[in-house]
């Protein structure tokens, strides 16, 4: 089993000392794909041992930017404010060594950086998406076979919801949830409201299946 693991990122100097850390140890590449950084985070994952590309600004572009220049056959993608929790090797080494699962993608268990209860009752409702909807965002990373990548078309350069599209192209029923938790900045919603920052992202998932470009859901999503 040969790894890849793909984090964009842009101006993540807080948060991807972080998530790098959790990585170390890694059996495989970490690829970093910078939309333009202007601080320090560039440097921080060189300087971690990362191998760093420039890519088109957003995450779909830089996400497919990574994929495409990755070395591996399994492709872990990660935003740069997630953090895998302890045992996340494991769970990917067993899934990727079953042959059965090179038609499937797997996801992690949503987790957010918060002790309220706000934070709960969120991790319950997208544990409730996932596993109804198969509609992992990707604060929860996805780990995916090269062949099943290529197969359903890969990350398409979009502005916004590339996750929501790649998730429905891959289908509900080849979505797998590992038993590992991925631990996510719940920064966007204390800055703006546990209920507005909520609502909002409802409501860009509402306009994205009502085929709204995703260049127009970006000014409600912020």
């Amino acid at each position: 089993m040969s790894l890849s693991i793909v984090i964009p990122i842009l101006n993540a100097s807080r948060t991807l000392p972080g998530a790098l850390a959790a990585l170390s140890g890694v059996d495989g590449e970490v690829l970093v794909v910078d939309g333009g950084s202007t601080d320090a985070s560039a440097k921080m994952a060189r300087d971690w041992g990362a191998r760093v590309i420039v890519a088109p600004r957003g995450r779909g572009p830089q996400l497919r930017a990574g994929a495409e220049q990755a070395r591996g056959d399994w492709l872990l993608f990660l935003h740069a404010d997630t953090l895998l929790e302890e045992g996340w090797r494991k769970a990917v080494t067993h899934f990727c060594k079953d042959p059965a699962n090179r038609t499937k993608a797997a996801t992690f268990r949503f987790a957010l950086d918060d002790p309220s209860r706000q934070a709960r009752r969120l991790e319950r409702m997208v544990a409730w998406r996932v596993r109804r909807l198969g509609l992992p965002y990707g604060d929860q990373g996805l780990l995916i076979h090269r062949d099943l990548y290529r197969a359903v078309g890969g990350y398409k350069p979009l502005e916004l919801m590339e996750d929501v599209d790649f998730a429905r192209r891959i289908g509900r029923r080849r979505v797998v949830a590992l038993p590992v938790t991925a631990r996510t900045s719940a920064a966007r919603w204390r800055r703006e409201g546990w209920l507005r920052r909520s609502a909002r992202n409802l409501l860009c998932l509402l306009l994205y299946f009502a085929r709204v470009p995703p260049r127009l859901i970006k000014r409600v999503y912020g």
